[in-house]
């Protein structure tokens, strides 16, 4: 299991393929860097792929603090730096869009491009409901929310398709395995952050703006707001696809990554 210690924490990080140029992959609230092994496994044919989970969730150590996206954005940087990446394709889902546009605004030099997925450059605006669904969480365990959670993560279409019943077994079973601590820490730094929107306009590097036409959590108008305000960036709606799209529409994502990177 790799590992690099980063900002004073411990971050479970994934490598796979090779080329001249990298992608990082950064995932959402709730989730872990295999949200994305679809995209990894048709993409690192031609790039060297980096999955990693943010601290406090999945695989990586439980910091006792650092949990607010500017933190974040500086374990991401630092993570980037250590192996050597830069300027790396970044990808991020959701948190690891709020991270994503902070790092295009503060670490340019980091970036060869920017993808932001199902995210808002906005403050969050279901605060209530997403801080008492953290503290049943937290107290009394994931079981009691899990179905709630279900319906946030993922959209109609993937929670109503037969065909994605297993899918959708292997990430229940991952949100009623999710570590209390650490996953409720991470979930205030999402639901307490700051919005960014008004420091988009100084992102210069390329960027997609993707969200699904089912996302529920980040609703399309957030992605275009983003897209409005992020020059010469471009806009790809899902369909089908819920706050998860890469793992609800795998093929259609990696197949808008795959155009975009070319």
């Amino acid at each position: 299991m790799p590992s690099q210690i980063v900002n004073g924490t411990e971050l479970y990080y994934e490598e796979h393929g090779a080329g001249e140029e990298t992608i990082v992959f950064s995932h959402g609230l709730l989730m872990s860097g295999s949200m994305f092994d679809a995209q990894v496994a048709a993409l690192s044919r031609h790039y060297r792929c980096i999955t990693y989970d943010h601290r406090g969730q999945a695989r990586s150590a439980i910091a006792k603090s650092g949990y607010d996206m500017d933190t974040l954005t500086d374990d991401a940087a630092a993570l980037i730096e250590a192996l050597g990446a830069a300027p790396c394709h970044f990808v991020g889902l959701s948190m690891g869009g709020f991270i994503g546009m902070r790092l295009a605004i503060r670490h340019p030099h980091l970036l060869r491009s920017l993808v932001l997925m199902e995210t808002s450059a906005d403050p969050e605006v279901n605060v209530k409901p997403y801080r008492k669904l953290a503290f049943i969480g937290r107290w009394f365990g994931f079981r009691a929310v899990v179905t709630p959670l279900m319906g946030i993560m993922f959209g109609r279409t993937f929670l109503n398709d037969p065909e994605q019943e297993e899918a959708r077994s292997r990430w229940r079973r991952h949100l009623l395995n999710l570590n209390r601590r650490g996953t409720v820490r991470a979930a205030y730094g999402v639901i307490d952050r700051d919005g960014v929107y008004e420091q988009l306009e100084s992102i210069r590097v390329p960027t997609l703006v993707m969200v699904g036409d089912e996302d529920l959590a980040t609703v399309p108008a957030k992605a275009e707001r983003i897209h409005a305000a992020v020059k010469g960036s471009t806009l790809v709606v899902i369909p089908g696809a819920g706050h998860s799209s890469s793992i609800e529409k795998p093929v259609l994502v990696t197949a808008a990554l795959e155009d975009f990177f070319s």
